[in-house]
């Protein structure tokens, strides 16, 4: 059994671009403590060992600048590329394309703007998936979840959603190769866009197992982020 991971890439940050940030670069090429998010991002899994190939998705228009980093940053040949597609799910397919993989390997999706995701959660999805056949990272929810009608006006609330029954989905998620291609497969051919990897599982009928996540594991999408993941760097907290 080996260990693949899939990084899309290939987004161009529109929240961001709110706020003038795409300006200089996409987000995963913006800079925390000096070195690039994607960057980051792949050294996370370059640390596990049992990682056999971190495959990065991204716009042709940007690999290039990959390849430069790849060199200055010393990132070896478990590195690869590939061109991502118009969305997420275009680009993980694209991927898993790529990839030689036998059934039984376990495949890996993480957003490549969660540069601070640890080791050992990396290594616990890791056994999730071997155990269960497919896993995601989630936190626990804080906060009242509310379920809500869209009005004209707004929002009306519905009903209120037992906090115990609800995770905050985060990354990694994924499964056994031969799991996650079926899949793909199917969402494909019936035209169907999920919003993440576990979602595509979940339609496909695959039950997906949960790992416990952290409040650092956060995605990157607005100006802020970046102070706060320079914030969880200057006080040690990886």
């Amino acid at each position: 059994m080996r260990v693949f991971v899939i990084l899309p890439a290939a987004g161009i940050g529109t929240r961001m671009a709110a706020h003038g940030a795409t300006a200089v670069a996409p987000k995963q090429f913006l800079e925390i403590g000096g070195v690039p998010v994607l960057v980051r991002s792949v050294q996370a899994f370059l640390a596990v060992p049992k990682i056999d190939t971190v495959c990065v998705a991204v716009r042709a228009q940007e690999k290039e600048r990959l390849e430069a980093q790849m060199k200055e940053y010393k990132l070896g040949d478990r590195v690869k590329m590939v061109v991502g597609g118009d969305n997420r799910q275009e680009s993980v397919g694209n991927a898993l394309a790529a990839l030689e993989c036998a059934d039984d390997d376990v495949v890996l999706v993480h957003d490549a703007v969660r540069p601070l995701i640890d080791p050992a959660t990396i290594e616990r999805t890791i056994e999730a998936v071997v155990k269960h056949g497919a896993a995601i990272v989630g936190l626990p929810a804080v906060d009242t979840i509310k379920q809500v009608e869209r009005t004209a006006d707004g929002a009306i609330i519905a009903s209120t959603i037992p906090r115990e029954r609800v995770v905050l989905a985060q990354t990694p998620q994924g499964a056994r190769f031969g799991l996650l291609q079926r899949a793909f497969k199917e969402a494909e051919a019936d035209g169907f866009s999920g919003t993440d990897e576990a979602s595509v599982l979940e339609r496909a009928g695959i039950e997906v197992a949960v790992v416990p996540g952290s409040a650092r594991n956060f995605k990157i999408t607005q100006p802020g982020d970046i102070e706060l993941a320079e914030f969880y760097l200057s006080s040690g907290n990886r």
